[in-house]
């Protein structure tokens, strides 16, 4: 009797694997995210000196693999370990982290949605202090550049931005080769080129504006980005709800796990 009792309680092996499956490449992902993180760190010297990380006055692009890939280490080995090995307390803290995540991700949307202009405010400021340290940080450079590349556009609003940057503003004080100039990512592309010319931007700001435009983007960043957000709205939504139906997907797949793993703990404790 107790046997069939048993039988008719078991973990349901299919929820059980597949949970653990999509973990593992989870946690693998979130190990190669935090390892490209500490390299980069250790690269610059953050790990043997850990105050150098407050030297930088803009933002540290390796922060985003190092939180995201710590992020997805803990969630996968939870995930992991708690579908292996049938413990409820790992898949709960799992489901219930998965959880929040998605509710500050829905809450963050929303915000941003009713709060617009503000965080279009809070967007150039972020760019103008990036702006100011870009020569500070190989990471952060290299960021710009390929934003600035990608986009076509040069600063947050114009070029005239990079008068915020020490080594590219017009001041008479400034005893840069690269016063009154932009960084080369500012640069419109010659197809025939193979080379970048990385000095194709200086001295560029003290040209008239018909000038610049036949040398380089004119156009800001953040214009830039609206323009682009605008363009591929239906791809951007289409990426955040199938992020959010994989999370919510997730929760429910571990709660279901929970529940049979408690109902047959409690058939063997009767039987």
């Amino acid at each position: 009797m107790s046997g069939k009792h048993y039988k008719a309680h078991e973990v349901s092996c299919c929820i059980k694997y597949f949970i653990f499956g999509f973990n593992i490449i989870f946690w693998l992902l979130g190990v190669a995210f935090l390892g490209i993180g500490l390299w980069a760190w250790s690269e610059k010297g953050v790990l043997s000196n850990i105050y150098s990380i407050t030297d930088l006055g803009g933002f540290d692009p390796v922060w985003l693999f190092v939180v995201v890939g710590g992020v997805m280490f803990i969630l996968g080995f939870a995930g992991c370990i708690g579908a292996l090995r049938e413990n409820t307390f790992l898949l709960k803290f799992f489901s219930v982290f998965l959880g929040i995540i998605f509710f500050l991700e829905l809450t963050a949307g929303v915000l941003a949605f009713v709060f617009k202009e503000w965080i279009k405010d809070q967007l150039n400021i972020f760019i103008d202090n990036n702006i100011r340290a870009y020569r500070d940080d190989i990471d952060l450079q290299n960021l710009i550049d390929f934003t600035q590349e990608y986009w076509e556009c040069c600063g947050a609003f114009s070029a005239h931005d990079w008068d915020l940057n020490v080594y590219f503003n017009c001041t008479d004080s400034n005893p840069s080769r690269e016063k009154c100039g932009v960084p080369f990512s500012c640069c419109t592309k010659d197809p025939a080129e193979d080379v970048i010319n990385t000095q194709c931007g200086y001295d560029i700001r003290g040209k008239p504006e018909s000038e610049q435009k036949m040398f380089i983007h004119v156009k800001g960043c953040v214009p830039q980005f609206e323009k682009w957000l605008q363009d591929n709205l239906t791809v951007v939504a289409g990426i955040f709800i199938g992020i959010a139906l994989l999370q919510i997907f997730g929760i429910c797949l571990a709660q279901n796990l929970v529940s049979d793993i408690e109902v047959v703990r409690e058939s063997c404790l009767y039987s």
